[in-house]
């Protein structure tokens, strides 16, 4: 039994991860500016913000955690101008948390979330330290991670890459790709196939459960990749999509009507629409290969405890009493 605070445990990774740990009889503090989507988790809720420091510092040795796990953070992908202001949680908010959690001497260990997008899904990094961003959210990940990495950090501490999660509690972009397949109005681009470096999100917050507290050499001081293992098919990952909810069967269209398309949207992102159905950043992302190196991942983990089939299951189960968290008029990123 430990003391766990998670920043941002209201979104997506942070919901399942109170579950998941109070479920396990730990003590846990979900430190967020926005009020839990589970009603269950109220308890566990203090209404705070990191880039308000004085807050953050009083709440966390108020608190004392063994364990610190930090997902608080702006995630959209809509800032186009201002990265410092924009992405100031992303910024300020992870300097804030060093401070924080060098200043509590009660942690173990702290957990960084960044995100797989501080390379563009096309490029290869030649290391951890090799970036490559295509957005200013990007950006502002990447910024986050070299103020980990050049801190004089006292607890131990490793960054994750979530890359793209899904399942039960996610909302935009991935709760769209399955209401789309719902509503028969998702395509497989052309001949394309690529294969993806996915998490289901359960699996995420087992994985993350292992590099809380695995042995400190297999951990201390590195970056790994949050995602399932083996890559998923995205067809095949559409069609199980498909069957659970009994649709009708997907369509494919050819690629050069929807680079077309997508020109088009890219017209319509300039003059400010920020809803863009489809634009080239968007195809480019279905149609590309996304697989990353788990291997460090796959070592400290072990088998994940649920397959791609039952994640499908359980979040297609899910959806069913959720049924309002969604537009279509929201893009896919």
């Amino acid at each position: 039994m430990a003391k766990i605070l998670i920043t941002g445990g209201s979104g997506l990774i942070g919901t399942n991860a109170v579950d998941y740990f109070a479920q396990r009889g730990h003590e846990i503090l979900n430190f967020d500016v926005r009020s839990p989507q589970n009603a269950e988790h109220a308890k566990y809720w203090r209404n705070g913000n990191v880039n308000n420091k004085e807050e953050y510092m009083q709440a966390t040795q108020q608190f004392a955690p063994d364990y610190f796990l930090h997902l608080a953070a702006r995630t959209d992908l809509l800032e186009t101008k201002d990265l410092q202001n924009g992405y100031k949680t992303n910024i300020a908010g992870v300097q804030n948390t060093v401070d924080v959690v060098n200043a509590t001497p009660s942690i173990k260990r702290a957990l960084f979330a960044s995100t797989r997008m501080v390379c563009r899904i096309d490029y290869i990094p030649k290391d951890y330290d090799d970036y490559c961003a295509p957005n200013l959210y990007g950006e502002s990940k990447v910024l986050g991670e070299k103020i980990v990495k050049k801190a004089n950090i006292i607890p131990e501490w490793c960054i994750f890459r979530p890359t793209s999660i899904w399942g039960p509690w996610f909302d935009v972009p991935y709760i769209i790709f399955f209401r789309i397949i719902q509503k028969n109005l998702y395509f497989h681009p052309g001949k394309q196939n690529p294969n993806k470096s996915f998490g289901y999100v359960k699996n995420s917050v087992y994985q993350l459960e292992k590099l809380m507290t695995a042995d400190a050499e297999k951990v201390n001081r590195k970056t790994f990749y949050l995602c399932d293992y083996p890559p998923l098919n995205l067809k095949g990952w559409a069609e199980l999509i498909r069957k659970e909810m009994n649709t009708k069967k997907i369509p494919t269209y050819p690629m050069v009507p929807l680079r077309v398309i997508a020109r088009v949207g890219d017209v319509l992102s300039k003059t400010g629409w920020k809803r863009v159905p489809l634009t080239t950043f968007r195809l480019n992302n279905l149609v590309t290969n996304m697989v990353y190196d788990t291997k460090a991942l796959q070592e400290i983990c072990g088998p994940l405890p649920y397959s791609l089939e039952n994640g499908v299951k359980e979040t297609v189960e899910w959806m069913k009493t959720h049924t309002n968290r969604d537009s279509l008029a929201q893009p896919l990123d």
